[in-house]
């Protein structure tokens, strides 16, 4: 499954100037972050050219893997809305012919579900 799948927490929205601010080495010439998502300790970001995956790795966190994620490579991808029962909500994303999601995020409200649902359309239907 994929790195964030089996965690406990939710995502929720985190401020894009301040990831920006942090990434400002690691973004590319002229990208730009349009939404942020953090999920616990680690992040879920939307620039204008890629998703970035932010893992935090060991008890300390200071081990950090990014993983990049060009829109062009995502073949699919599924939202799962929340219901009265099960209130996660999630997203699923597949890269290439892979039967499996190479990513499954979780989200704690259907708005920031609908929110990043919109801007991955928006990036991988351009």
């Amino acid at each position: 499954m994929g790195l964030f799948s089996g965690m406990i927490g939710n995502a929720s929205a985190h401020s894009t100037e301040k990831v920006e601010d942090k990434l400002r080495d690691f973004l590319a010439p002229g990208e730009r972050v349009e939404l942020a998502y953090k999920l616990i300790r680690d992040m879920v970001v939307f620039t204008d050219m890629r998703l970035i995956l932010i893992d935090k790795q060991g008890m300390t966190g200071k081990k950090t893997e990014y993983k990049c994620i060009p829109y062009r490579s995502i073949s699919r991808f599924s939202v799962e809305t929340s219901g009265h029962f099960d209130l996660d909500s999630e997203l699923n994303i597949w890269v290439g012919s892979s039967a499996e999601p190479a990513e499954v995020l979780q989200f704690g409200k259907d708005k920031n579900i609908l929110e990043v649902q919109r801007a991955l359309a928006t990036a991988v239907l351009r």
